[in-house]
């Protein structure tokens, strides 16, 4: 007997839309009525429309929590044929980083905030608490499902959830995949003394030395990556000063993230968001 019905509903009070989904991995296909969009699509579709197919039509948007489409005449006829249940992310207010290999996953491990952790046939589906927009290919292996997509429902997972970062956040954004705009000098700390760090505990040649390899990191992402690597250095950076007294000056330091992030082709706007987030980020100042 097929269980995915029963599982299905099960996951559905939990309040995770489902859907059936085909042995490929898809879901099913637009039905006569609803093909080419003829019903206009459904209101919660990126063009809200006015279709209330009783089939499940549309993909992630047909996902539900509702036990009666779930157990109706046409719901039952797809369940007999699917191999798998869908999940809608956002509607589950989560997001999901589909890591799709072993280096994608290591990636992870290294980047991003630890949180529950599923795991895939290639690789791992990372779960954080938190809708945002989704993107395809983010970076090498790297997707991110959440509003208007689906997933692979796998299981609970392992770990505790963990707020959606900044870090993430900032893998959908298309600023950061600007083209470089050439090679950047090795940078200074302008400005970057006692009178402004009269409560660092540091040595000008630590603090040199930690934005340099913040900086290299930044420099190694001409073409996709540098708003992250710009989050990530001042994250970094901005830890070391918890213990300190201050001020210590990171108002400066983030003027040389930065300056070196716009070098490399982001824009102003989002490169400062990026180092500001980090910075409050290790700070503990955002909510």
């Amino acid at each position: 007997m097929n269980s995915l019905p029963t599982t299905a509903l099960g996951l559905a009070e939990q309040g995770l839309p489902v859907l059936p989904l085909l042995g490929d991995k898809r879901p099913f296909g637009l039905c006569r009525a609803c093909k080419g969009l003829a019903c206009g699509g459904r209101p919660n579709m990126k063009t809200p429309g006015p279709c209330v197919c009783p089939r499940p039509c549309h993909g992630w948007a047909a996902a539900t929590t509702n036990p009666h489409v779930l157990a109706s005449r046409q719901w039952g006829l797809a369940w007999l044929r699917a191999r798998a249940i869908g999940y809608h992310p956002g509607g589950a207010n989560v997001t999901v980083v589909d890591l799709d290999n072993p280096d994608a996953v290591d990636w992870a491990r290294a980047t991003l905030p630890a949180t529950t952790t599923v795991a895939t046939t290639r690789g791992e589906h990372w779960i954080y608490s938190g809708a945002m927009r989704s993107a395809n290919k983010v970076r090498p292996g790297v997707d991110i499902k959440s509003l208007m997509s689906y997933a692979r429902w796998l299981g609970p997972g392992t770990g505790p959830i963990t707020a959606l970062p900044p870090a993430v956040l900032a893998l959908v954004e298309r600023e950061e995949s600007t083209p470089a705009r050439g090679a950047v000098d090795s940078s200074t700390l302008t400005g970057w003394d006692r009178s402004v760090a009269t409560g660092c505990r540091h040595t000008p040649a630590f603090v040199q030395t930690g934005l340099e390899r913040g900086l290299d990191n930044i420099r190694a992402h001409p073409e996709q990556g540098a708003g992250t690597a710009a989050y990530g250095a001042a994250r970094f950076l901005a830890a070391r000063h918890t213990a300190c007294p201050g001020p210590c000056g990171l108002d400066r330091i983030a003027e040389e993230l930065i300056a070196v992030a716009v070098a490399v082709g982001v824009p102003a706007t989002y490169a400062r968001r990026c180092v500001t987030n980090g910075m409050t980020a290790a700070l503990g100042a955002v909510a």
